[in-house]
């Protein structure tokens, strides 16, 4: 019986995990461990060597901090068992060894099929199975409607990166796209609709300036087509009396007198919401939050402002690698893509606190890893045949 290589196993491992991220996270997480496992065998016998991408580093920053903030939490041991989303990041090194050259394309291609597959069961659900409603929204097979929104935006973004900056292999995404689009639109999702809208309107911005014409063509036609409940959520995004702004509003200044209380450490990884009645403010709506609905505003009360200065240092240092990818790289439609999701996660992330999903964080941090895992030579005796 031939043996398997171990590199073989890993890549399979990889594109497997990418693939059940919308599927099943129980089994996205199964097989991240697998190709973890065969990651640190690799290290282990001399076959790979330690590296990772230069966002890395203040990532890693981050999660020490994070660490600090755990040990002057309200609650350590509440806190320290949030941390275990810090795991997490050990996602970058390992792809970024196992995703080399031309097999970072394919995983690409992967989550971009398995995403019009989701796209589908979504509309089904809300044409088919009556989720056309704010109190039960087309979720496909996520647990979440806010989860599998924010999956949407990533692989939605990935596609127009892929139409818009390949030569060749663009027609998939090309006809995918549409799907997923309809998809997002149907989850009346409206933080993922603004991070969508600006992920693309930066792609077209970089592809060329004059595109970015098209984007109030394509919002006027899909407001023109939309079933009236999807325009009437659209409409209540300027709607300053709407009750969901109203208490992000209030969000808003109930985290600054979270970072005003501890500014240095924060309340402590996972303890917003039990400290959410201490600060609440008089105009706030709901009787409390499990978190703040703005991922910089979450990120400093919770863990404080210097692990805010961390992460805007891993953002910044992740833009500018991947700015210098575009420029100059063998794939830019992955340094584009990787653009893309950084804008889409940042816009989203200023009315929800998407990078503490831990699938919306796994599938955003691979999809930034993959520009840089691409410049790095395969093995020569694993090249990857599939490569779309």
């Amino acid at each position: 019986m031939k043996r398997v290589p171990l590199e073989q196993i890993a890549l399979w491992s990889l594109y497997g995990f990418v693939g059940a991220l919308q599927v099943s996270i129980f089994v996205s997480q199964v097989l991240l461990t697998v190709m973890l496992l065969c990651w640190v065998a690799l290290l282990a016998t001399g076959r790979a060597r330690l590296a990772a991408p230069p966002f890395f580093r203040p990532l890693l920053v981050y999660a020490v901090l994070t660490l600090v903030a755990t040990a002057f939490s309200v609650d350590p041991f509440v806190s320290f068992v949030d941390d275990k989303q810090l795991l997490l990041f050990l996602a970058v090194p390992a792809i970024y060894e196992i995703a080399r050259g031309t097999r970072a394309r394919t995983v690409v291609h992967v989550i971009i099929t398995v995403g019009a597959a989701s796209a589908a069961f979504g509309i089904i659900q809300y044409g088919i199975l009556h989720y056309n409603n704010l109190g039960q929204r087309p979720q496909g097979a996520m647990g979440h409607y806010m989860t599998y929104s924010g999956l949407l935006m990533l692989v939605a973004t990935a596609a127009a990166a892929r139409v818009l900056f390949e030569r060749r292999d663009w027609v998939w995404p090309a006809l995918v796209m549409p799907a997923l689009l309809v998809a997002l639109a149907l989850t009346f999702t409206r933080s993922a609709w603004v991070g969508a809208s600006v992920a693309i309107a930066a792609l077209l911005l970089m592809k060329d300036f004059r595109l970015i014409g098209l984007l109030p063509i394509l919002l006027v036609v899909g407001i023109a087509v939309a079933p009236p409940q999807v325009t009437r959520r659209f409409y209540s995004m300027f709607n300053v009396q709407d009750p969901t702004s109203r208490d992000r509003v209030a969000m808003m200044r109930e985290g600054f007198r979270m970072i005003g209380a501890d500014p240095l450490t924060g309340m402590g990884p996972n303890m917003v919401e039990r400290e959410y009645i201490r600060f609440r403010d008089p105009e706030a709506i709901e009787r409390v939050n499990p978190h703040l609905h703005n991922v910089p505003m979450q990120i400093a009360a919770e863990r404080g402002v210097p692990a805010l200065a961390a992460w805007l240092w891993f953002v910044g240092s992740a833009a500018i690698g991947l700015w210098g990818l575009l420029r100059s790289g063998r794939h830019r439609f992955l340094a584009a893509t990787g653009l893309g999701v950084i804008a889409g996660m940042l816009a989203a992330g200023l009315f929800e606190h998407n990078f503490g999903d831990s699938e919306f964080l796994l599938l955003f941090l691979v999809l930034m890893t993959l520009p840089f895992a691409s410049e790095r030579a395969e093995p020569a005796d694993m090249a990857d045949t599939a490569t779309p």
